[in-house]
C-alpha cells in the first residue's frame, strides 16, 4: 500500500500539478491522512519545494464549532475564512486539494447557518478565484480516504480504507507501468471529442431521458469544450481534476428551461440529498422535490447572487471507467466523472474564445454565469440521450443510450 500511495503522490506532483523547484504547494486536507500529507511534503522537498502550508480541516471539530459557534465567531475560524487561500495565491503557489467525505455529518446544523458561512467563505478568497480563473494557477483536486467515507462503502470490510485506496489507484490508473501515459492517451481521446464538438458551435442542446429529465439550453457564441487538463498562462499544462472523464462547456446562464432529475446522491457541505429535482424557467433553478435533504438542496440553489443560474455542462459516458465500478462513491469528484452533471453557480472563462483575458462583467454580458459558489450535480443515466442542434437548425445526436453517439466516440 506504501508503495501505491507513494507512486500516487508523484503523479500529482508530477502530471497533474507539475510543481517546480522553488515553487511554494498549499495542501488542503483532512488531518485524518496525515500519513499521505507526509509522503506528499517528502517528494515536494524532494522537488525542491521549501514552502509548504496546510490548511487541515478536520470535519468533526468543524461540526463542534457549527454547532456550538455564533456565525459572526465561526467567520473568524479557519474553517470558512480562507484569506491563505490568497496569500498563497499571491506567492504562484501550486493548490493540492485532498478530498474526502465523512457522510450525513452535518445533518443536524441548521441549512441556513451553512449557507450564510459558505457564501461568506467564498469572499475571503477572491484573489485565488480570480487567480485560477485567469489560468494562472497551477492546481489540481483528487481524494484521499477516511474511515467513515471508506466504511460507508464497504459496510462489510474488515479493512475499508485500504478497499478504498485500492479502488482510487484503480480508477486513477496508478498501478500502470507508466500512469502518465495512460492518462495523457485517455485525455488525448477526450480532447478529439471536444474538438468535434467545437466544431459544429451548437446553438442548443436537448436532453432527455426516462426518468423524467427534459430539458434544453443554449450555448453562447464562440463557445469552447475543454477537458480535465488546464493550459496555463506559462505554459504548463496541468491535469485539474483527478481523476477525470468529462468534457464540458459553460452555457448561456440565462436560457435553460425545463426539468432535470438527480441519477446520483450529492453530497454538500456534509449533508447528503438524495432523489431530487431541480425545474429551469429563463434559466433560473426552482426547488421540485427531494427524497433527503431538501432544505439544504433550497439553501444550496440560492445560496449566493446568480447560484440559481448554471455555470457548466458537462458530458460523461455513461460506459466509462468509474461509471462501471457500479459505486456510488458520495464524493462529487468521483460521482460527476461517472455521470453527465450540471453545475449551478460559477462558470469557466476557458470555455468561450479568450474568456480568459475578459473580466467577469464581460464575460456576463455574453452569457456566461458569474457566481461565487459552484456546485455540479449528476443527471446522467443509461438511456439519457442529447441532441445539439445547430445554428442551421440541423439534429445532431451527440448522446445515445447514455454515451457518445458512433460519429464522437
Amino acid at each position: 500500500m506504501k508503495d501505491l500511495m507513494v507512486k500516487y503522490a508523484e503523479v500529482l506532483l508530477d502530471t497533474c500539478l507539475k510543481v517546480e523547484k522553488d515553487q511554494p504547494l498549499f495542501i488542503s486536507a483532512n488531518p485524518e491522512r496525515l500519513d499521505f500529507i507526509r509522503i506528499v511534503s517528502e517528494l515536494a522537498y524532494k522537488r525542491g519545494v521549501r514552502d509548504i502550508y496546510y490548511d487541515l480541516i478536520d470535519p468533526y471539530l468543524k461540526h463542534d464549532a457549527l454547532i456550538n459557534l455564533s456565525v459572526e465567531d465561526l467567520k473568524e475560524t479557519n474553517f470558512f475564512n480562507k484569506k491563505m487561500w490568497d496569500e498563497y495565491a499571491k506567492r504562484k503557489a501550486a493548490f493540492l486539494m485532498l478530498a474526502s467525505e465523512t457522510p450525513g455529518l452535518m445533518k443536524d446544523v441548521d441549512p441556513k447557518k451553512i449557507k450564510e458561512l459558505t457564501a461568506y467563505s467564498y469572499t475571503t478568497r477572491k484573489f485565488f478565484d480570480s487567480e485560477r480563473d485567469k489560468s494562472r494557477l497551477s492546481w489540481c483536486i483528487a481524494a484521499v480516504p477516511t474511515y467513515a467515507w471508506a466504511s460507508s462503502l464497504f459496510k462489510d470490510s474488515d479493512n475499508p480504507v485500504d478497499d478504498l485506496w485500492n479502488k482510487i489507484f484503480d480508477v486513477c490508473l496508478i498501478k500502470n507501468d507508466n500512469p502518465e501515459l495512460e492518462w495523457d492517451k485517455k485525455l488525448s481521446r477526450l480532447e478529439r471529442i471536444a474538438d468535434k464538438l467545437n466544431n459544429y458551435q451548437f446553438e442548443e442542446l436537448i436532453y432527455k431521458s426516462k426518468n423524467g429529465t427534459d430539458f434544453r439550453i443554449k450555448l453562447p457564441n464562440n463557445h469552447l469544450w475543454a477537458t480535465g487538463y488546464e493550459y496555463l498562462e506559462n505554459g504548463k499544462k496541468v491535469l485539474v481534476n483527478f481523476p477525470t472523464e468529462e468534457i464540458f462547456t459553460s452555457p448561456k446562464y440565462d436560457t435553460a428551461e425545463g426539468i432535470v432529475y438527480s441519477s446520483k446522491p450529492l453530497n454538500y457541505n456534509g449533508v447528503t440529498i438524495t432523489d431530487f429535482s431541480i425545474s429551469f424557467e429563463g434559466g433560473k433553478a426552482s426547488f421540485r422535490s427531494a427524497k433527503e435533504g431538501a432544505d439544504t438542496l433550497k439553501e444550496m440553489i440560492s445560496v449566493c447572487q446568480n447560484s440559481e443560474y448554471l455555470g457548466e455542462i458537462a458530458l460523461v459516458a455513461y460506459d466509462s471507467p468509474i461509471s462501471n465500478t457500479k459505486m456510488v462513491f458520495g464524493e462529487t469528484l468521483f460521482d460527476e466523472n461517472a455521470a453527465c452533471h450540471i453545475a449551478l453557480g460559477d462558470s469557466f472563462p476557458e470555455c468561450i474564445k479568450d474568456g480568459t483575458k475578459m473580466s467577469k462583467d464581460e464575460l456576463y454580458e455574453l452569457g456566461i454565469n458569474k457566481c461565487d459558489s459552484h456546485v455540479d450535480f449528476m443527471i446522467g443515466t443509461k438511456d439519457l440521450s442529447i441532441v445539439g442542434i445547430t445554428k442551421d437548425k440541423k439534429e445532431i445526436e451527440i448522446f445515445n443510450s447514455g454515451n457518445f453517439s458512433e460519429y464522437f466516440n
